[in-house]
Order: structure tokens, then C-alpha cells, then sequence
């Protein structure tokens, strides 16, 4: 199968640490590993959290879990830790209350936020929470997905169809990478991610168009169901609430159509998987059968049209590197 796009970094757990000790190993953690914060428990158990963090590319993941408890980056913390990144937290279980200088935000489980750690603010979870976070560099974030940055937070997950829909690809596509679950590789995944969030800062800005939107929900659906022999254009059109024909113009302003799309991203998994170094450990018929295709002698005779040799050719190509 293909590398995992995503590396643990660091593992980090209050469980093991006596309870008055939680709240300082958790800051010093995040301090070191993710952000300057200051914490706070109100449970008599303490602060019980757990954090996985991973690199993905030029962005970073934090799997973080934990019970109730409030995290504050006051404006003396913001300039004696400086962080330039943008945080994308995708809350998955809880509810939570965001503070900032000009205002408040209420999220609840599935709603993304999105907002500058340069600023300062105060992020509480009333009850057992979860939520996966994207570091992402500030200039990253300028050039990939705004230009101008985050001026104040930003709250998706309610705000229409499109945007529901893409906040859930997101959801579906973060779950996937910190389950460590393969997937393209780092640079492939992490353009997909920063999409996600692009589309969704230009539609709450106008600068999205419903078609774009619905191609990104679209591939990224595509990509989750490669295995699937059944995935066809009329399933993908239903997911997104829309006819075939429609979804035919989606793809054609892309310049191709939606089956020719999905051979072709079957096509090039199948590629990486028989070019990795001990592809030779692997049976061709696996290989075809696991991207979709229900005849082996059909994925053959495909394959060698779009690269102009062999599965076989392929792999023995990669079991040569090896060797050599």
C-alpha cells in the first residue's frame, strides 16, 4: 500500500502524571510542541487530555482529547511565545466557546474555526471534547488559502449547503490522515487540505462559486472511494444532490468527465503501489482489486494504454531498484 502522508511526531498524555502536575506538563507540552497556552480544570479528576501531533507536509495535525477545560493565549503570552500560524480546529465531540478581542463564538461538534494564534483569545470546552487541529504557517496560508490571513475568526459548518458539504469533506479527509489510513503522499494531501480551506474562507467571502465547491466535494469524494467498483458518475452526482448531466458540466469546465477522472486516479494509485520498492511482495490481481477495477485483465490492458508498459513491467521495475 502507499506511505501514510502523515508521521507522528510526538505523543503526549496527562494520564500517567499525578494530578497536580497536569496543568504544567500539558502548558510546557504545547509550549514546546504546538502553541504557548495557560490551562485550566475545573474537574475534581484534573485535567485529563491526550494529544497525537503530525506532520503533514509544511503543515502540522494535533489529534487532541481531553475533558472539560478552558485554554487562554493571553496578549503577554502572544508576544513572549510568538506562534505565526493560522489554526484551522475542526471540533469532532463537545461544545465550545471561543473569545477573542472583538467578540465570541459558540462551536459545537463538526463545526471548523479558523483563526490567527498571533492574536490572543480563550477557547473553552464545557464538557469531554475532541478536535483535530491544522497548523498551518501564516505565509503558507497567504499564499495557498488568503491572501489576507484571518483578520477576525471564522466559523464554518452553518453557513448553507456548500459549505456544510465541504467542511465535511474536510472532516471525512482529517479523519482519514490522523487514523493514518495511507492516502497520496505528503505534498498531494496537503494541497487537498489547504483546497478545503481555501474554498471555504472565498465562499464566506463571495469569491467562490458553487461549481468549484462542488468539483473539490466531488474528487475528494472520488478519492475516498477508489476501492469501490461500484463508484460511477451517477453515485458521485448523487452524493452531491445533483444530476449527471450536471455533474458532466462540473468536470467538463475541468476538462474531463467523471469517469475518465476516476480510471485515471485509480490509475495513478495503482502506479505508486506497483512502484514502491517491495511491490514484487504483491500480486497484480491484489493491486487491480484494490483500486476499483473488477477484472484484472481490464486494469492491465488500461494500465499499459495510459503508461505504455505493464502492471508486471512496473513491478519488476521496482523489485530491480530494490535489488540494485
Amino acid at each position: 500500500m502507499p506511505a501514510n502522508a502523515v508521521s507522528v511526531i510526538s505523543r503526549a498524555t496527562t494520564e500517567n502524571v499525578a494530578p497536580a502536575e497536569r496543568i504544567d506538563y500539558w502548558e510546557e507540552y504545547n509550549r514546546k510542541t504546538l502553541v504557548g497556552l495557560s490551562c485550566r480544570s475545573y474537574s475534581d479528576r484534573g485535567l485529563l487530555a491526550r494529544q497525537i501531533n503530525m506532520r503533514l507536509g509544511d503543515v502540522r495535525l494535533a489529534d487532541i482529547a481531553g475533558n472539560a477545560h478552558v485554554i487562554e493565549r493571553t496578549p503577554q503570552m502572544a508576544r513572549s511565545t510568538p506562534k505565526d500560524s493560522v489554526f484551522a480546529s475542526l471540533l469532532l465531540r463537545g461544545e465550545a466557546v471561543f473569545l477573542h478581542e472583538n467578540g465570541c463564538v459558540s462551536a459545537s461538534a463538526g463545526d471548523l474555526l479558523v483563526y490567527d494564534t498571533r492574536k490572543p483569545y480563550l477557547f473553552g470546552f464545557s464538557s469531554s471534547m475532541r478536535q483535530i487541529l491544522v497548523d498551518i504557517p501564516h505565509d503558507l496560508f497567504a499564499e495557498a488559502c488568503r491572501p489576507d490571513g484571518v483578520p477576525v475568526p471564522m466559523l464554518f459548518g452553518r453557513g448553507g449547503a456548500h459549505e456544510g458539504a465541504l467542511v465535511s469533506s474536510l472532516r471525512s479527509l482529517l479523519g482519514e490522515l490522523v487514523g493514518m489510513r495511507g492516502g497520496d503522499g505528503p505534498e498531494e494531501t496537503q494541497r487537498a487540505v489547504l483546497g478545503l480551506i481555501r474554498l471555504l474562507t472565498l465562499e464566506r467571502s463571495g469569491g467562490s462559486t458553487p461549481s468549484a465547491a462542488q468539483l473539490v466535494i466531488a474528487k475528494e469524494h472520488i478519492e475516498r472511494h477508489l476501492h469501490d467498483p461500484r463508484l460511477n458518475a451517477a453515485e458521485v452526482a448523487r452524493v452531491l444532490g445533483i444530476s449527471v448531466r450536471q455533474l458532466a458540466r462540473i468536470f467538463d469546465a475541468a476538462g474531463t468527465t467523471p469517469a475518465r477522472y476516476i480510471l485515471e486516479r485509480r490509475l495513478q494509485r495503482a502506479s505508486v503501489e506497483l512502484g514502491e520498492p517491495r511491490a514484487g511482495e504483491t500480486r497484480i490481481a491484489d493491486v487491480a482489486y484494490r483500486w476499483g477495477f473488477s477484472s484484472q485483465a481490464h486494469f492491465a490492458r488500461v494500465f499499459r494504454n495510459r503508461f505504455g508498459r505493464t502492471p508486471s513491467e512496473v513491478r519488476e521495475a521496482a523489485r530491480e531498484r530494490l535489488a540494485g
